[in-house]
């Protein structure tokens, strides 16, 4: 990776007919949820690691920095940004006016495209009405509250400190505050849920009346507290038939809500309800990263940045890019990955990109059911909801 963090000039060609989004990488966390393995630190993980650096006391200055270096290395390229979105982490532990001074940065410094999408996810235990009220004066339209379930022992079993309830009452919240659009996040499969505990918190959701709901299966990651928990006999690891059984309840109570999939794990009521800067990520479109260890491609050049905060802000602070490591993508690379990304959506992919052995494939798949006919007959390939159930599977054939 350069030290100046300049792209080879390839790049950018064509830009002008990508959209261009911003993803803010905030690392912070009060406290570690058992399950997850994100690039995330509390306070006590932080102490005496990278020092003032490290600290979140300035780290919207840090992001800001790398957002100035961004336009550098982007140059002159014309483009407003479409997306933006804030992730984490928790974002919503910094300052509502630190997350506007670094939303107010992309603007000034890239312009921000009429009727950007911005974004910001949030713990319900994190915020109240007069932050909301200062997050949407800033510029934001968008939130994605983590409520994950509406059972307390569910919660517990995950390390989540919100109380049953609070993740409703945010949505409420954000409605008055001016929010457009407000997303609920829901985790399935938890050691110790029942179909009853995952029914409870569709219709914990669903009531609330959020505009889009992602809901994704628990994946347990080596490394984690709950993985440790499983493997000690703590808890009961959760089977692909049970995930499968809660992903039906799903699209079932949604569909019957009024929602659509239009992502394997995502459902929203209108199109314009959609995670715009998530569908730049699954159609191969350009974003840049800022914050530690957060992922950047434009035009087929993809960089990652450093992990640690300390050494993020370190970087920063000497005038180099903050960027670890970055690939060039081969012509394959971009093939296979548009074939591993499309065809979670509910648009699927063409079925000319596939090679020969996994145009047979899709063929295969047509006949078992895991493909939609009528968009196969017109050259895509789209899953059915059986096809979504075994999605890993019918990809794995497709991009050989």
């Amino acid at each position: 990776m350069p030290e100046d963090g300049a792209l080879p000039g390839h790049a950018l060609a064509g830009a002008a007919g990508r959209p261009l989004g911003f993803y803010l990488h905030v690392p912070y966390c009060a406290t570690r949820c058992g399950y997850c393995d994100f690039n995330t630190y509390t306070a006590s993980e932080l102490r005496g690691s990278g020092g003032a650096l490290a600290s979140r006391d300035n780290y919207a200055d840090t992001v800001v920095a790398e957002i100035r270096l961004a336009r550098k290395v982007l140059g002159d390229d014309p483009r407003p940004v479409e997306t933006v979105f804030v992730g984490g982490g928790t974002p919503t532990l910094l300052p509502a006016a630190d997350l506007s001074r670094m939303l107010a940065a992309i603007r000034e410094e890239f312009g921000l495209a009429p009727g950007a999408e911005i974004t910001t996810e949030a713990n319900p235990e994190s915020v109240d009405p007069r932050y909301l009220a200062e997050l949407r004066a800033g510029g934001f339209n968008r939130v994605s509250f983590g409520m994950q379930s509406a059972r307390q022992h569910v919660l517990k079993i995950l390390d989540r400190t919100h109380t049953p309830g609070r993740p409703e009452a945010c949505v409420a919240e954000a409605r008055a505050a001016g929010f457009e659009h407000v997303n609920l996040d829901l985790i399935y499969g938890t050691p110790g849920e029942t179909d009853d505990d995952w029914r409870a918190s569709l219709d914990a959701a669903l009531g609330a009346g959020p505009d889009h709901v992602s809901a994704y299966a628990l994946i347990v990651e080596e490394g984690t507290q709950l993985a440790r928990r499983i493997r000690r006999g703590e808890v009961p690891m959760t089977d692909d038939d049970v995930h499968a059984d809660r992903y039906l309840l799903a699209e079932e109570a949604l569909t019957a809500a009024g929602f659509r999939w239009y992502e394997v794990s995502n459902w929203a009521t209108t199109e314009a309800a959609r995670c715009r800067h998530n569908e730049l990520y699954w159609t191969g479109a350009d974003w840049w990263g800022a914050g530690p260890g957060a992922h950047s491609h434009v035009g087929g050049v993809r960089w990652w940045n450093a992990k640690h905060p300390g050494g993020y802000a370190q970087a920063l602070t000497e005038g180099r890019s903050p960027g670890a490591g970055r690939e060039v993508l081969a012509a394959e690379d971009r093939r296979v990955e548009r074939i591993l990304l499309e065809l979670r959506l509910a648009d699927g992919c063409p079925l000319d990109l596939l090679a020969p052995a996994g145009a047979r494939a899709a063929a295969r798949a047509l006949a078992d059911g895991l493909l939609e006919r009528a968009p196969y007959e017109a050259g895509r390939a789209v899953l059915t909801l059986r096809g979504r159930l075994l999605a890993d599977a019918v990809v794995r054939d497709l991009v050989d």
